[in-house]
């Protein structure tokens, strides 16, 4: 574990900088500035309009609004700036002429303060550790936030396996074309009614998902396999979910039968190797390992590999928190797992010719081992 930096700076909008509100605990579109100086406390600057939210949010010795820390040359008239000018004037106050930022620091500010006379030194592992291991608290809002994306990815799933058929092997919802961008639809209305939102997410029928990440387009069609991977964060909590299940509409081929019993066991072992002191590489390895000893391949599929080549190229699972992508990483070049980690488990399997099949966990890394945060069935009928 690095040893926290003497003097810290954090800065940005809270509302996009999730470094910045694990710090603050407070959403806000304005900037914000969170300076931690070595033996005088934590200073807080926000927009004076958001002050008494602030006071009532924000936990820091001293919550301030920029007019309090106006330089001998006053205040910019851009918004930004003038935060960044203020925070620069707290810091010449307090005597200080280095400050530490972590990764996510706006290059606006780093640009003031060093105008002011203050250099500016990056710490890439700034706040990655105290991200990584959860609290209780976090814990529950993620585990909420899964609960949530569960019931999503069973709509969509049930969805697609419910509706009707056409003639043509296309599937019909309500006497029209069921296309992936209506289930997406139906997804974003789901999430926004119970207070998520997020990106576009991914419901990939046939090759489509044979691309790992393909959000997905146009119809939908039976027999094929379709990834339903829906991935939202909680507007109130900021805390996401992730969930992936593959559905097939009608006979199920028999291909895609084995590639899902095998990345059911990746999912598996991948799960029962996790544990505090292991490696994501050492994660990854079992996923795989699984794979490759019932005849599947890892890796990109070889120049002249044949379409119907069936290969997982994408690593075991990542991080997650306030963003669905954070650190460690279960691949290849994975490092140690620590206790309160929170992470996915998400192998797949993938054919040019024929489409993907790939099944998502969020588990806990816990003091033995794993809680896993899912209690949704990952079968392929969803009838």
């Amino acid at each position: 574990m690095s040893t926290f930096p003497r003097s810290t700076i954090r800065a940005g909008i809270p509302q996009k900088n999730s470094a910045l509100f694990h710090v603050t605990q407070f959403s806000v579109g304005d900037p914000v500035v969170y300076l931690d100086i070595e033996n005088q406390g934590t200073t807080c600057l926000v927009r004076d309009v958001e002050l008494d939210r602030a006071l009532k949010a924000i936990r820091a010795d001293r919550i301030a609004v920029p007019a309090d820390f106006t330089p001998a040359g006053g205040l910019s008239a851009d918004r930004e700036v003038a935060t960044a000018q203020a925070a620069a004037e707290c810091l010449r106050r307090a005597g200080i002429s280095e400050i530490t930022a972590d990764r996510t620091l706006p290059l606006s500010f780093a640009h003031v303060l060093r105008d002011a006379g203050i250099d500016v030194v990056c710490d890439l592992s700034l706040g990655v550790l105290e991200r990584r291991q959860k609290s209780e608290h976090e814990i529950e809002m993620l585990r909420r936030s899964q609960a949530v994306t569960e019931e999503a990815v069973a709509m969509a799933c049930e969805m697609i396996a419910r509706s009707k058929v056409s003639a043509s092997g296309f599937l019909i919802s309500d006497g029209a074309a069921l296309t992936s961008e209506r289930v997406h639809a139906a997804i974003n209305v789901f999430l926004m009614e119970r207070g998520f939102s997020g990106p576009g997410f991914i419901v990939a029928g046939g090759p489509q998902g044979a691309s790992c990440h393909h959000h997905g387009d146009g119809d939908l069609r039976t027999g094929e396999p379709v990834i339903v991977d829906i991935y939202p964060t909680s507007r109130k909590t900021h805390y996401c979910g992730d969930c992936t299940r593959t559905v097939v509409h009608g006979d199920i081929p028999d291909e895609v039968i084995k590639m899902h019993i095998a990345v059911r066991a990746a999912k598996a072992a991948g799960c029962t190797a996790i544990r505090p002191g292991i490696t994501g590489a050492e994660v990854h390895a079992a996923t795989t390992r699984e794979l490759t000893d019932r005849g599947f391949h890892t890796g990109f599929p070889p120049e002249g590999a044949p379409l119907s080549y069936c290969t997982m190229h994408h690593g075991t699972g990542h991080g997650i928190g306030l963003d669905v992508h954070e650190p460690p990483l279960l691949d290849a070049t994975g490092i140690e797992l620590l206790k309160g980690d929170v992470l996915t488990v998400e192998p797949g399997l993938y054919r040019r010719d024929l489409g993907g099949v790939r099944v998502e966990d969020m588990i806990v890394v816990t003091e033995n081992g794993i809680e896993n945060l899912n209690h949704l069935p990952d079968g392929l009928d969803w009838k």
